[in-house]
Formats: structure tokens, C-alpha cells, sequence
């Protein structure tokens, strides 16, 4: 799947809402959702047929946040288990008999979720680390910007930056991007050895030389202005394939990760999206202030990754 035409410069999430629509629902195991926003973000992902979801948790606990919120969940399958910790393993097992394509977190901590995830034995891990991904379409900007890696690897070392990295030229492949764009940030341009973001993007990018990274074209480091504007890059003296044309910021690590998205969420009015990648599923994971907008486009991006790796044979 590539862009027949390129998402609309200020309605990009809903882009993808709208490709999600026309691709069929994907079975979707939501973990332990007893509070109403849980199953009010399965349930709207359920209308705009993008999911089918699949209530993994306590029934009754389940029914009555459904009764609270006045949601309708009687087209939904529900797994009963007993709490919260058996939700996230039957979930993951469910994803890993291949009976649902995409987890989705409800009323349990993250932690929790993941530690299921990743179980040596019992888990959807792959040969990759996972890594949180999200989607934003700034106002100022000309296409959909992603940012990683924001919820799970506090300091990532090179060589978990490079599958940070793989995650996310991936996961743009699947949603359309056939040579996306990567910028390995850092706070100076020049690489310096007593700073180690500058280091590790100077050795990613000879990586990507080499063939250990393949798909995307990366350049760094790259302070955050000259990678997406290319008259800051060029007041620089910068020249780059990547200047003002990033599709991928890669941070240092998660504090600026974070920092950057919520500045351009709250600061610059941003929409935002968030999935996990590198599991053999992917894992939508919205904050519990995410408006319908964004767990809408989450469902909708995990939806299309699933449906690219069927449509290329990567499942």
C-alpha cells in the first residue's frame, strides 16, 4: 500500500481512519476493560468498522462499566477471567494463537500489559525490542510526523535505538511511506565525543550504510529545528536529504521523546496517535486522556500494519 494521494495537510489522523474503514475489521483483544473509557475506545473502533474487539477481563466488572457508560457491548465477544493479571496473559495468548492481530490496553497499568508481552515462554516477543511509536499531525508541519521512542525505553543503548529505528521504517512502510525519512536527533549537529546521542546517530547512519538498518533513509544528528525545517538547515550550512522532510524524529530517549510530543500536543495544538511495535502484534496504547480522535487513529494505524503484513506475507 503506498499514497494514492498524500494525507490531507490537517486532517492526516482522519486519513487513516478513512484507509482503515475500507480494509476489513481485525480481531482485536482489549485487556481488562472495566472502566467506560476502555469500552468506550473499543466500541468506537467498532462502529467505524475498523475493529472487532474481543473483552478480555472479569465479565461482571466488564458489563457494569459497559452499564455506567451507557455502551452497548452485546455484539462483543467477552472472555471472562478473573482479574487483571490474567487478562493480559489470555490476551497475548489469544494474539499468540492467532486468534486476534491487535492487543489493545484498557483499565490495567501498562507495566502489567507488557510484562505479558514480552514473557520468554508465553509472550509475542520477536528478535526485536519494543517500542512506543506516536503519530502526530502539527499544524505546522507538512505530513504526519512520528516520534519515538515515548512510553518504554527509558535510555536506550545503539543497539536499541537501531531497533527502535527498524520498528518505525516498518511500521511507515505499512501505513504507506515507501522510503520513509529518519532523523536522529541530538541538541548540536556535529558529533561530539563527549555526547553520546551524537555518537550513536553518527554510528545508525553507517548502519543504515551497511545494511543492519534497511528501508528508510537516516541522517543525524540533527538538532530538532534542522530536521524539519530546511531553511534552519541551511542558515546551518546543513545539507541533507532529510532536512524539513522527516517522517521519523528518533530522540535520545524517552524524556525528550515525551517532552517533545506533549509540547506539540498542548503548545502547538498537535493530534496525536500511539501504538507499540516490534511484538508480533501490534499494541494500541493511548493515554487515559485521549479524546476519540486519537484512539480512534490508533486502532486505525495498528489495523493497517496488520493488514500490510497480510497483504505482503510478513505474519
Amino acid at each position: 500500500m503506498v499514497f494514492d494521494t498524500p494525507p490531507p495537510a490537517h486532517d492526516q489522523l482522519e486519513f487513516f481512519i478513512e484507509l482503515a474503514n475500507k480494509t476489513p475489521r481485525i480481531r482485536t483483544a482489549v485487556m481488562h476493560p472495566v472502566d467506560a473509557n476502555s469500552l468506550l475506545g473499543a466500541a468506537e473502533a467498532a462502529q467505524q468498522n475498523i475493529i472487532e474487539p474481543v473483552l478480555v477481563g472479569p465479565a461482571d466488572k466488564i458489563r457494569a462499566a459497559a452499564d455506567e457508560g451507557d455502551i452497548d457491548i452485546s455484539a462483543f465477544e467477552v472472555v471472562d477471567v478473573p482479574h487483571s493479571h490474567a487478562a493480559a496473559e489470555k490476551a497475548v495468548d489469544l494474539a499468540r494463537q492467532c486468534e486476534v492481530d491487535i492487543l489493545m490496553k484498557g483499565g490495567l497499568a501498562t507495566a502489567e500489559m507488557l510484562s505479558a508481552v514480552v514473557h520468554k515462554t508465553k509472550g509475542v516477543r520477536t528478535e526485536r525490542r519494543l517500542s512506543h511509536m506516536f503519530m502526530l499531525d502539527v499544524p505546522n508541519y507538512h505530513k504526519p510526523l512520528m516520534i519515538t521512542d515515548a512510553a518504554i525505553n527509558i535510555a536506550p543503548d545503539l543497539n536499541i535505538k537501531k531497533d527502535i529505528v527498524q520498528n518505525a521504517i516498518y511500521f511507515a512502510h505499512a501505513i504507506g511511506i515507501a522510503e520513509p525519512k529518519v532523523a536522529v536527533l541530538a541538541a548540536v549537529e556535529k558529533v561530539k565525543s563527549n555526547m553520546v546521542s551524537t555518537i550513536d546517530a553518527a554510528a545508525l547512519c553507517k548502519m543504515a550504510d551497511r545494511g543492519q538498518i534497511t528501508g528508510g533513509i537516516i541522517d543525524g544528528p540533527l538538532a530538532f529545528d534542522n530536521a524539519i525545517s530546511l531553511e534552519a538547515a541551511r542558515d546551518k550550512h546543513i545539507n541533507s536529504p532529510v532536512s524539513g522532510e522527516a517522517d521519523i524524529l528518533l530522540a535520545p530517549d524517552l524524556e525528550s521523546a515525551n517532552m517533545i510530543a506533549k509540547q506539540l500536543i498542548y503548545l502547538a495544538g498537535a493530534k496525536s496517535a500511539g501504538i507499540v511495535l516490534g511484538a508480533r502484534v501490534p499494541i494500541v496504547l493511548t493515554s487515559r486522556a485521549e479524546k476519540t480522535l486519537g484512539r480512534l487513529a490508533s486502532c486505525a494505524l495498528a489495523a493497517l500494519q496488520v493488514t500490510h503484513a497480510k497483504e505482503t506475507g510478513l505474519v
